[in-house]
């Protein structure tokens, strides 16, 4: 049976949560003079007052938690769910042994609670799989903090421009931590999202996870596109750089940046291109339906992962009964060289499937191609214009045509002909048809992507002097993407429920191969 304690870990044990709301009526009755005091010989204090009593009812709301909490744990069937979450494990438990931990509640009130920690049975299971405290796992807490703390903490964590300002905020509520802190439990859940993704995709591939319906009968976008952000690898000593010397060799006091205090450790940061792919439906018009939702997932592990993530994702989303699927993209050959792929592993066959070229990307291209030519801007951009439109009206074929003859007498290696060769080849695959696509009301641009690209990567994980580590670049863009996509709510919840089942946090895959040409993992040439 566990225990609640509010004054010390060597306090009094709460009985009930009775208990509890008197003693947060008599801390009010205590404050509210004090208040009334305030305002009246001064209105212009309101606004420290009202933090004040927000900060009294925060720690009120707290106490009868604590109380709900103590009273939850004493009953004979709680106890049995417990036995019964130890026994259904995904993995053999120990029957476990007493241990009191510190958690902390949403408005930052510290709890004491004795709880049933079991540990893995056997020696090489405790080295590969952590344990867990039966009574904390029932009503989905995360280490050291209560649920809504750490789903709070994740959220701002990926809304704010910064650990530190998410800290400071946290603070002017009356949730003190340090930024260790905050960033521990910060990525606690995102890397928890990230495992709930990992076995999710694990019960597709072994062809037991349940297809939904919420695509069914519908008209889907599918979207993708790459971004940038840097990773930091491991600290290394740093390269001692030599004084500044004048022509006899003597040290210069005054050589520039000489006061500056160089570091004894560095890093190297590498660029690197996360995926990411969006899912939503559009109307007849080719256009987002307002009420619908979107879906935003992305991934560092490359490519097939990320197409790997897109077959499972449209299987659980019920695209196999989709009025239509639609793929808009740029000219990445990592793109195209996968959507086959895709389709047979989420059993898309029975769906219309569209293969669309991003317009603006098509368009940029002629642009390019008039560029390499070396006319001059007077000369090109008529020229542009003209070819533009003939584009946009599915005449690709003369848009070659008429770039091939006015290119003729460039030189082989040029790079007219690449641009020239990227066109034909997008319209024999039959990504140009763009009055067919308007007339069955396709989507013909690759905004959604784009956009999410910056909501999502730019905004938060990418800027100056910003250095992340592969895991945590991960969970982060898992946990931004979750919250934009106004899904965060929906998958911390299933993520809940697999914590009663398997504590287990390795979230990495091996992709399998999804490029129809066997391509290089990581090769994102057009």
């Amino acid at each position: 049976m566990g225990e609640c304690r509010v004054d010390g870990k060597d306090s009094p044990p709460v009985q009930s949560p009775e208990e509890m709301a008197g003693r947060f009526q008599a801390e009010l009755m205590t404050g509210l003079p004090d208040w009334k005091r305030q305002l009246v010989e001064n209105p212009a204090r309101l606004p420290e007052v009202e933090r004040m009593v927000h900060a009294s009812f925060s720690r009120g709301a707290d106490l009868v938690v604590v109380g709900l909490l103590a009273q939850a744990m004493k009953g004979v069937a709680f106890d049995r769910t417990c036995e019964q979450t130890r026994q259904s494990f995904a993995y053999p438990l120990e029957r476990g042994r007493r241990r009191q931990i510190r958690v902390r509640l949403l408005g930052g009130l510290l709890v004491w609670v004795t709880s049933l920690y079991c540990a893995p049975r056997g020696a090489r299971e405790k080295e590969r799989r952590p344990g867990v405290h039966l009574e904390l796992v029932q009503f989905g807490m995360g280490k050291g903090c209560s649920p809504e703390l750490e789903s709070k903490i994740a959220r701002l964590a990926a809304l704010y421009p910064s650990l530190q300002f998410t800290q400071q905020e946290l603070g002017r509520e009356g949730v003190t931590l340090d930024v260790k802190a905050v960033r521990r439990i910060a990525m606690q859940l995102g890397k928890g999202l990230l495992w709930l993704r990992a076995f999710e995709l694990q019960l597709w591939r072994d062809g037991t996870l349940p297809a939904g319906d919420e695509l069914a009968g519908k008209r889907v976008s599918v979207q993708l596109d790459g971004g940038r952000t840097r990773i930091r690898g491991d600290l290394r000593e740093a390269t001692v750089v030599p004084e500044a010397t004048d022509e006899d060799g003597l040290v210069m006091e005054d050589a520039p940046g000489r006061s500056r205090k160089r570091p004894l450790k560095t890093f190297d940061g590498e660029w690197r291109e996360p995926k990411l792919l969006t899912i939503y439906v559009h109307d007849e018009r080719g256009k987002m339906e307002k009420q619908s939702q979107v879906y935003m997932d992305g991934t560092f592990l490359g490519p097939d992962a990320l197409a790997e993530l897109i077959a499972m994702h449209l299987h659980r989303l019920g695209a196999a009964r989709a009025l239509s699927i639609t793929f808009v993209a740029d000219g990445g050959v990592w793109i195209w060289d996968r959507i086959p792929t895709i389709i047979r592993l989420a059993q898309l066959s029975g769906v219309p499937v569209h293969q669309v070229l991003d317009c603006h990307h098509a368009s940029h291209h002629i642009s390019l191609a008039l560029a390499a030519m070396g006319l001059s801007e007077k000369e090109r951009m008529p020229l542009y214009r003209q070819h533009r439109t003939l584009l946009r009206n599915g005449q690709w074929r003369r848009v070659v045509d008429e770039l091939t003859e006015i290119a003729e007498g460039d030189p082989e290696d040029s790079d007219v002909w690449r641009e020239i060769q990227y066109l034909r080849k997008h319209g024999e695959a039959d990504r140009l048809k763009y009055p067919a696509f308007r007339k069955n009301g396709l989507p013909l641009g690759s905004g959604s992507i784009e956009s999410s690209i910056r909501r999502v990567i730019n905004l938060r994980l990418k800027g100056n002097s910003i250095f992340w580590r592969d895991d945590g670049a991960e969970a982060m863009m898992q946990i931004r993407a979750q919250v934009l996509a106004n899904r965060f709510d929906e998958r911390v919840a299933r993520l809940r429920q697999l914590r009663k089942t398997d504590a287990r946090t390795n979230w990495t895959w091996v992709p399998r191969n999804m490029s129809v040409k066997n391509e290089r993992v990581g090769d994102t040439s057009a």
